[in-house]
């Protein structure tokens, strides 16, 4: 319970920065760009560090990076299947969750084969 309390509280603190941060800049969408995935990866990797380590930490770091580097992959390919092959919204996730599931199980592979 106490686990929540905590990452309730540092979320919280990071939404509402980042908020102010994305009313100080332009355009204003950031603000809601910024206030969701990093303030959970904030509050999550804050919790990891003094529960299970750095050593622990470190690897899920690198399993958040390359999930957002999916996710770039993701949205590049819903972008081009959208405007290129004129596909509609909904094919173009679909194909495009194939993309997301190849960069992010190829980088995981690459990155932690040694390990």
């Amino acid at each position: 319970m106490e686990d929540y309390l905590i990452r309730f509280f540092i979320g919280g603190l990071a939404v509402s920065s980042f908020a102010i941060l994305g009313d100080i800049f332009r355009p204003k969408t950031f603000a809601g760009l910024f206030g969701a995935a990093p303030s959970v990866a904030l509050a999550t990797l804050g919790l990891t560090v003094s529960k299970k380590g750095i050593g622990y930490t470190e690897a899920e770091t690198l399993t958040m990076m390359i999930g957002s580097l999916a996710l770039c992959g993701y949205c590049l390919a819903v972008c081009y299947l959208t405007k290129r092959s004129h596909l509609t919204a909904l094919w173009a996730t679909l194909v495009a969750l194939f993309v997301w599931f190849g960069v992010a199980f190829g980088l995981e592979r690459v990155i932690f084969a040694g390990t």
